[in-house]
């Protein structure tokens, strides 16, 4: 190691993120911002832990992130749960995310072809023998702080096409409005501040050790799931620039799918920036930490999640 390299001591992490589980294996040792980041690229073919069908699905450890179990193929599946041993999923979707997928799975199992290529989609959404924590994260106090950012003129507008079942159209008077303004960072930063008590609840997941491995996803694994994410790694001391690598390859494992999601983002009123990772997301975020509340142990304070919580989440986790 040359003098110029940053070192100190860590805990490397496995983590399956998909969309993934916080699946993690730990080795104590000395990291190098450089090395890590070497040893990331050669492991990066074999991080995916042999799931071949589940975009964006990695594990975060080894690279110190996506799975969405109705994308996922029968053998993946199967995988999941008895391979790797998955014991519980964290789905931090909303409502509006659920119908969308609902729907686009009910028009799938209209096409034979697509029945014959995928048999998972005959089978049950949620893979049998896995518990499944439904936490929206962008809950009723976030969208209470959106909504309150919104014109008067396009608050009426937005409740109207809302009760009248336009979903997608009351969403892009939001995005518009609100947030394109504020961009994916600010949006970082409004659900930390605006979503502790669904924070709080999924990372208390993560201290049933009768449920790890848990695998945690929204839509892409970027956002939402990159910020739970986060808040473990930082709880666990992984140094920022390992955190801030791993939230960087999801911007390539996400590339095969970038055109169905831009559609889904542009019925929502989203410009295709959205579609990539922010590239500061990782250090704002902790910059946000220190300036609001003192650090990540200040929020989590303030959250619930206290000094034991985390303690007990390290010696679960770090082994």
């Amino acid at each position: 190691m040359t003098p110029a390299e940053p070192s100190t001591t860590v805990h490397l992490v496995h983590i399956v993120v998909a969309a993934a589980r916080l699946w993690l294996r730990i080795d104590i040792g000395t990291y190098s911002s450089r090395r890590a980041v070497l040893a990331s690229q050669r492991a990066l073919a074999m991080d995916n832990c042999g799931i071949t069908s589940v975009l964006n699905f990695r594990d975060v450890g080894s690279t110190v992130n996506d799975y969405l179990g109705h994308d996922a193929s029968s053998e993946d599946r199967k995988r999941l749960r008895d391979d790797l041993g998955i014991k519980a999923v964290i789905d931090l979707r909303t409502k509006t995310e659920h119908v969308r997928q609902a729907k686009k799975r009910q028009a799938d199992l209209q096409i034979p072809a697509l029945l014959q290529s995928n048999a998972a989609l005959a089978e049950p959404v949620q893979i049998p023998g896995l518990r499944y924590h439904e936490i929206k994260v962008t809950g009723g106090n976030f969208e209470r702080f959106l909504l309150s950012k919104v014109s008067w003129g396009g608050f009426f507008r937005l409740i109207f096409l809302f009760i009248f079942g336009y979903r997608n159209e009351g969403i892009s008077i939001l995005s518009r409005e609100v947030m394109l303004p504020r961009g994916l960072v600010g949006l970082g930063f409004d659900t930390l501040d605006q979503s502790g008590p669904e924070v709080a609840k999924a990372l208390r997941v993560f201290l049933d050790p009768t449920g790890s491995p848990t695998l945690v996803h929204c839509t892409q694994g970027k956002d939402r799931t990159g910020l739970i994410v986060t808040l473990v790694l930082l709880i666990l001391e992984v140094p920022l620039e390992a955190i801030e690598h791993d939230y960087s390859l999801t911007q390539g494992a996400l590339e095969s799918e970038r055109e169905e999601r831009l559609i889904e983002m542009r019925e929502i009123g989203l410009t295709d920036e959205w579609f990539d990772t922010a590239p500061d997301m990782i250090v704002s975020i902790a910059r946000h930490l220190d300036e609001v509340y003192g650090g990540v142990q200040g929020y989590l304070d303030k959250i619930g999640f206290d000094r034991d919580d985390r303690q007990e989440l390290k010696q679960l986790l770090l082994y």
